[in-house]
C-alpha cells in the first residue's frame, strides 16, 4: 500500500501562486501515476493534473493547463504542483492520489485507490 501526505497550500491573492507536495511512503515502487484533485464546496472533486512515475507524462485540466504545473521528484517521491495567476474559482481542498497499476485513463478519479488527506487551498479576490 501507498502513503500520500500532502502539503503546502493555504491563502493565495487572486494573480498569486502557492505550491502544493505530495509525499508518497510505503509501496512507492508500485507506483504508476500520481494525480491531483480537487474539491470545492458542494461540488463534485475534480481531475487538475497527472504525472505517469516513471516517464514523467503529464496531463492537465483545461481549466488550469498553462497555469499549473505537475512534477515529481522520484528521489524523494514526492510530487509537486505549482500553481501559478490563481483564480478564487481555484478555492478547493487539493487532494492527491496515486495508481499502482497500470491505467490509460489517469485522468478518472475512479482509477485512483490511494489518497492524502487532503490541504486547503483559498484564494480570494
Amino acid at each position: 500500500q501507498v502513503q500520500l501526505v500532502e502539503s503546502g497550500g493555504g491563502l493565495a491573492q487572486a494573480g498569486g501562486s502557492l505550491g502544493l507536495s505530495c509525499a508518497a511512503s510505503g509501496r512507492t515502487g508500485s507506483i504508476y501515476a500520481v494525480g491531483w484533485f480537487r474539491q470545492a464546496p458542494g461540488k463534485e472533486r475534480e481531475f487538475v493534473a497527472a504525472i505517469t512515475w516513471t516517464v514523467s507524462n503529464t496531463y492537465y485540466a483545461d481549466s488550469v493547463k498553462g497555469r499549473f504545473t505537475i512534477s515529481r521528484d522520484n528521489a524523494k517521491n514526492t510530487v509537486y504542483l505549482q500553481m501559478n495567476s490563481l483564480e478564487p474559482e481555484d478555492t478547493a481542498v487539493y487532494y492527491c492520489a496515486a495508481i499502482d497499476y497500470y491505467s490509460d485513463y489517469v485522468q478518472g478519479l475512479r482509477e485512483y485507490d490511494c489518497w492524502g488527506q487532503g490541504t486547503q487551498v483559498t484564494v480570494s479576490s
